[in-house]
């Protein structure tokens, strides 16, 4: 149960705090991070992991 539930928390928080970590970054690293991009990758991962904890 904890598997389903850890990811919906961890992308509710990516969700609710995008700004935040998008300036963080763009501050450190001077690069902008294209939002589309960002969460296919994360979407991906989180797929990915689900899948190798079955």
């Amino acid at each position: 149960m904890i598997k389903y539930i850890l990811p919906a928390i961890i992308i509710f928080l990516i969700v609710l705090f995008w700004e935040k970590i998008s300036n963080f970054i763009e501050k450190k690293s001077n690069i902008r991070l294209n939002y589309v991009i960002v969460s296919l990758l994360i979407i991906v991962l989180i797929l990915v992991l689900v899948l190798l904890s079955n």
